[in-house]
């Protein structure tokens, strides 16, 4: 199955909504390709890593694909795909290409 840009935009913003809702996190609620992820005050480890849960479960049960987001280079990484949405959206895009 193809999935667009767009559709992933739209996965990964419905997991931000719902990780605000949890965190009470207005800004969560209301992503934007430039919401900050990783870094935010908002976000704890924790939540980090229970979002990043939440989504790869989204994206396989929309799409079919199990792919894994987060391993330990990645959370590590100085320039992780976690930073914001628009760098999230390009992790991902990138992901599903190589997996397709």
């Amino acid at each position: 199955m193809s999935i667009t840009q767009e559709q992933i935009q739209d996965i990964v913003f419905r997991a931000l909504k719902l990780l605000g809702e949890e965190l009470e996190s207005s800004e969560l609620m209301h992503p934007t390709l430039d919401t900050q992820i990783y870094g935010n005050a908002a976000v704890d480890s924790l939540a980090l890593v229970s979002f990043v849960a939440d989504l790869e479960e989204i994206l396989s049960s929309e799409i079919g694909v199990g792919i894994v987001l987060a391993d330990e280079k990645m959370m590590s990484a100085k320039n992780t795909p976690f930073k914001t949405t628009k760098t999230l959206i390009e992790y991902i895009t990138t992901l599903l290409s190589e997996h397709a």
